[in-house]
């Protein structure tokens, strides 16, 4: 299922969700080669190795360590066999910058049209600053969660669809109730949000073997359930405060 809008109307403008848009497209659009949106065959080795360049790998956040050209080439961990690949990486910046990085054009669309139908209630309710923090904070707890679940996984992790489960979490905790008009094969039909993210939240344990990282997804979510679950009653009690006026 493919949501299509909410029926969740704000009375803010959703200053950093649409910052967060803007940033992830200028990166996919001016930083990462032009490989990864007009794509051959023979730009595959370019897009591999800028990823490996500066990409969260879980191999590497384990051991501490760049990979050597014998890991990047079979894809899991070892005692190290050469030089690093990339010697001069920054391993823990490469969590943060793997939330910018998209893998296709499909990747970073679907992920900016889920931020866009789900973030803007969720930075209305957290405030702009706040709900920032929440996003990065979800972000690496999934990409840290996908980590300790692939601690000898040697390719790279990419995409903001960690910090994206965990704003879907958050709307799960505060809007179960609220209408989502998903598109089910070519008919759209509103459900509520709970039968929408649950749906989304299961499907994920059934794409373990098709390239996806789930885990990242599922750590994002929980965290992000959680995490607004517990501030739920004071959050709702700011949103009547913002709708009343």
């Amino acid at each position: 299922m493919f949501p299509l809008k909410d029926h969740n109307p704000t009375r803010t403008r959703p200053v950093m969700t649409l910052a967060l848009i803007v940033v992830n497209l200028a990166v996919f659009f001016l930083w990462q080669p032009s490989a990864f949106w007009l794509p051959d065959v023979q730009a595959e080795s370019e897009q591999r190795a800028f990823l490996a360049a500066h990409a969260a790998v879980p191999c590497e956040i384990i051991q501490t360590r760049p990979l050597d050209a014998v890991e990047a080439a079979t894809g899991s961990c070892h005692d190290p066999a050469g030089p690093p690949l990339f010697p001069q990486k920054h391993i823990y910046f490469s969590v943060l910058a793997s939330l910018f990085l998209h893998g296709s054009l499909f990747h970073i669309a679907s992920n900016m049209w889920f931020l866009w139908i789900f973030g803007n209630n969720i930075e209305e309710a957290f405030g702009r600053f706040r709900y920032l923090a929440f996003y990065f904070a979800g972000g690496i707890i999934a990409t840290l969660g996908f980590v300790v679940l692939q601690a000898n996984q040697a390719a790279p992790l990419v995409g903001a669809s960690g910090a994206i489960a965990a704003v879907l979490g958050a709307y799960l905790a505060l809007f179960p109730g609220r209408r989502i008009l998903g598109l089910i094969g070519i008919w759209p039909v509103p459900v509520p949000a709970a039968l929408f993210l649950g749906l989304w939240f299961f499907g994920q344990f059934a794409t373990q073997d098709i390239g996806v990282a789930w885990e990242a997804h599922v750590a994002g979510f929980a965290f992000g359930f959680l995490a607004t679950f517990a501030t739920r009653r004071a959050l709702l009690r700011r949103l009547r405060r913002l709708h009343a006026y």
